[in-house]
């Protein structure tokens, strides 16, 4: 099974999130489709690692080609492959340069917390995270490509609606059709599917 072609949200609206780099590790990992398994892309710069669990929302297709990137930002690490239930708490807006060359394009980083994760109840928009966190989350994105030739630039933040929207306008899977409405909790949910007669 091609791990880029779960659905993007499961049926109460969550958004499904497959970890590739867990916090904690020192290496970029990426999911290879060929190969079904989760390759070593590059080591990070000496003295950084991931902060939170790092990967990408199945079913959508962003700017730069790729899945929605996606930041688990928990005090936990899962593992590589696992698919993690989350809702979205805001977007660091990303540009960088194209591969290949040809201009600028975005490169957006949607913010997540697990839907089952207690200790992040009050947190509902980044903006509820203290602002040295959101600048030290803004800093890994850059450091992260120092080295790289993107020349990345952060551009700013948005909010957990902004992120909702991003998820929801690259989706590539079965339900892009039927925009999610709000569920209980403030977590979105298909829209009924009329009965078949």
């Amino acid at each position: 099974m091609d791990l880029r072609h779960l659905p993007a949200r499961a049926d109460d609206g969550a958004i499904h999130v497959v970890v590739e780099s867990p916090r904690g590790a020192t290496v970029k990992l990426k999911y290879d489709p060929e190969l079904g398994v989760m390759t070593v892309a590059r080591a990070l710069p000496l003295g950084l690692a991931y902060p939170y669990d790092w990967g990408f929302v199945p079913g959508t297709c962003a700017a730069d080609g790729d899945p929605v990137d996606a930041l688990i930002a928990w005090d936990a690490a899962s593992f590589p492959g696992t698919v993690v239930r989350c809702r979205a708490i805001g977007v660091v807006k990303l540009e960088q340069d194209r591969k290949g060359g040809g201009g600028r394009i975005r490169n957006d980083r949607i913010i997540l917390l697990p839907v089952k994760y207690e200790r992040g109840a009050p947190v509902h928009d980044v903006c509820d995270l203290p602002e040295r966190l959101r600048e030290e989350i803004a800093q890994f994105f850059l450091m992260t490509a120092v080295f790289g030739r993107r020349n990345p630039a952060v551009l700013g933040w948005g909010g957990a609606a902004e992120a909702e929207r991003l998820v929801d306008g690259t989706r590539d899977d079965a339900g892009r059709s039927a925009p999610p409405a709000r569920g209980k909790a403030g977590v979105r949910t298909r829209r009924p599917r009329p009965a078949r007669r």
